[in-house]
C-alpha cells in the first residue's frame, strides 16, 4: 500500500516547488535541497525534460520523495507515475482530472482556492487539498475562515509563499505544510551555487519547522 498524502506532508515543513529548465541541473540542484533537510520535492511539469528530471533524481537520491506538481489532464497522471513519481499535484481540480487521480493507487495533492471547491473534494473522500494560490486567494484569514466550518480538512498552501511569511502559515491548525519556491533562485541555480541552496533548505527546514520561532 503507498504511503498516504499526509504522511508525506507530515515529513517536511516546507515542499520545494521546483522547475527544472535544464536537465542538468536536476541531480545537483535536487541533492542541495536534500542535503539542507528538505527531502520531499516537488518538480512540476512545467519544463520539457521534467519527465526525464522526476526519472534522474529518483534513481539518484533513492531517499528523497519525489512528487510531480502541475498535474493539468489525466494524461500527466499517469505519464508522470511511469516516470517515477510518488505523488501528484494539481494547481486546481476538474472532473476528469479528478477520477484519474482517483483511479490509481497514489497519494495525490488537489488544488482548490475556494470553500466551494473544497467541499466538493471533501465529497469525494478527500480532506488534504493543496491551497493555491494561497497569497492572492486571501492566505492566511481565508484558512483561518475555513477551518470554522470545515475543521476536518487540512491543506499545503502554494503560492505566494516566502521566508518572510511560511511560519504564518504553519502556525494555521489546519496547515500540514507549504510549498515555496524561495529557496530556487534561478541566478543561483544557473550559477550552480549549490551551496546557497543548501543553506536556504536548511533555513526552511530548521528555522521554519512547526514549533520553531
Amino acid at each position: 500500500m503507498s504511503i498516504s498524502i499526509e504522511n508525506i506532508m507530515q515529513h517536511t515543513a516546507v515542499i520545494p516547488v521546483i522547475v527544472i529548465a535544464d536537465i542538468k541541473t536536476a541531480i545537483p540542484l535536487c541533492q542541495a535541497l536534500v542535503d539542507g533537510g528538505l527531502a520531499v520535492l516537488e518538480i512540476t511539469l512545467r519544463s520539457d525534460c521534467a519527465l526525464a528530471a522526476i526519472e534522474k533524481v529518483k534513481q539518484a537520491i533513492p531517499d528523497a520523495i519525489i512528487g510531480a506538481g502541475t498535474i493539468l489532464k489525466p494524461v500527466d497522471v499517469q505519464d508522470a507515475l511511469s516516470a517515477g513519481a510518488e505523488f501528484l499535484v494539481s494547481p486546481g481540480t476538474t472532473p476528469l482530472l479528478l477520477d484519474a487521480l482517483q483511479n490509481h493507487d497514489s497519494p495525490f495533492l488537489p488544488g482548490i482556492s475556494t470553500a466551494s471547491e473544497a467541499m466538493v473534494l471533501w465529497q469525494r473522500g478527500i480532506k488534504t487539498m493543496k491551497f493555491f494560490p494561497a497569497q492572492a486567494a486571501g492566505g492566511t484569514a481565508l484558512l483561518q475562515a475555513l477551518h470554522g466550518p470545515l475543521p476536518q480538512l487540512n491543506f499545503c498552501p502554494t503560492g505566494g509563499i516566502h521566508a518572510d511569511n511560511a511560519l504564518d502559515y504553519l502556525q494555521l491548525e489546519n496547515v500540514l505544510c507549504v510549498g515555496a519556491s524561495w529557496m530556487l533562485s534561478p541566478q543561483k541555480i544557473a550559477a550552480q551555487d549549490w551551496q546557497w541552496v543548501q543553506q536556504q533548505a536548511a533555513y526552511a527546514a530548521n528555522i521554519l519547522a512547526k514549533g520553531s520561532a
